[in-house]
């Protein structure tokens, strides 16, 4: 690396050492992927961690190796719950009511966050710290790889604008307390004033995002973590399964009346099976989106108010307004 990039990387690990400082706690929901590894290398300098990984039962969760992998190289105290359809079923309503959400794609990410600070809550843990903010930070979507420079600073900031990190939420209704360093003010500012061309870069004949967050950690974690690829949530601890689930137990007869009906008679577009799901216990827990006559404007598909330049609505998901 040339002296410019090393200076970025030095600073760029003392500054995580500085955030997770001063967001310690000795619970953390390990994934294996690069984000909560790093956390959980750096954290564990300062206090003895303890790791919670969780994975849907007889589903693929490539998410259990890869935190075993690096529990196993930083000597960390490691739980690995697995969680059958009943309690994700629990799950997925408690989600829906702390984040007030039946967007399809954020409860298969959230619903496993939540299971795992409940389970890290029932281990006796008050507070732990998770990994979000890192990718919007340092471009890790693989849809932003292909963005000229320009447009993924802009996309970036647009990202960071959306900021959707449900599991405050998440955590406020178990009672507990989420630690975010990568959300650190002094981190965001670094990151956002760094060179988009150090956040997507080619390595080994490919592009990667968070390319300067791999660079400075390369030599203190195993290449395997450093340089593993994009997965949410959703797929490392096998939700994802969730929409063929539905897809298969709700018939396309149902679908098409319950979807006229919400239509007709709340005024929201369900767009398929596993939003409806998620929509009628919305409906149930929360109500139905209200239609509110403030300034901003109104997401078409669901009423929801939302600001005069959103591009995202939390309620329903839609993307883009």
């Amino acid at each position: 690396m040339n002296i410019e990039i090393n200076r970025v990387c030095r600073k760029l690990r003392l500054l995580l050492d500085e955030v997770v400082r001063r967001n310690l706690t000795d619970g953390i929901l390990l994934s294996g992927g690069l984000d909560t590894s790093i956390l959980a290398k750096v954290a564990s300098k300062y206090v003895s961690l303890k790791a919670f990984t969780v994975a849907f039962k007889n589903t693929p969760a490539p998410d259990v190796e890869y935190a075993k992998s690096i529990a196993d190289h930083l000597e960390l105290k490691h739980t690995t719950h697995y969680f059958d359809e009943n309690e994700l079923y629990h799950a997925i309503s408690a989600v829906i009511k702390a984040i007030k959400s039946f967007d399809p794609h954020v409860i298969r990410n959230s619903a496993p966050l939540f299971i795992g600070l409940r389970f890290a809550g029932e281990e006796g843990f008050n507070s732990v710290m998770t990994g979000e903010g890192c990718d919007e930070l340092f471009a890790g979507y693989p849809y932003l790889y292909e963005l000229e420079r320009e447009q993924l600073r802009l996309e970036l900031h647009k990202l960071w604008k959306i900021g959707i990190f449900p599991e405050i939420d998440l955590a406020k209704s178990l009672g507990m307390e989420v630690k975010l360093p990568y959300l650190d003010p002094k981190l965001v500012s670094f990151a956002m004033d760094l060179d988009p061309d150090l956040k997507v870069r080619e390595e080994n004949g490919r592009k990667w995002g968070k390319w300067i967050v791999r660079k400075a950690f390369e030599d203190t974690l195993p290449k395997r973590i450093v340089w593993r690829k994009k997965m949410g949530a959703e797929f490392g601890s096998g939700t994802a399964v969730l929409t063929s689930i539905f897809n298969s137990r709700i018939s396309n007869m149902e679908f098409e009346r319950k979807k006229k009906k919400y239509l007709d008679e709340d005024g929201v577009v369900i767009r398929d099976k596993e939003q409806l799901f998620y929509y009628e216990i919305f409906k149930s827990e929360v109500g139905t989106p209200p239609l509110i006559e403030q300034e901003g404007k109104t997401c078409p598909y669901c009423n929801s108010s939302v600001s005069i330049d959103a591009i995202y609505c939390p309620t329903c998901g839609t993307y883009p307004l």
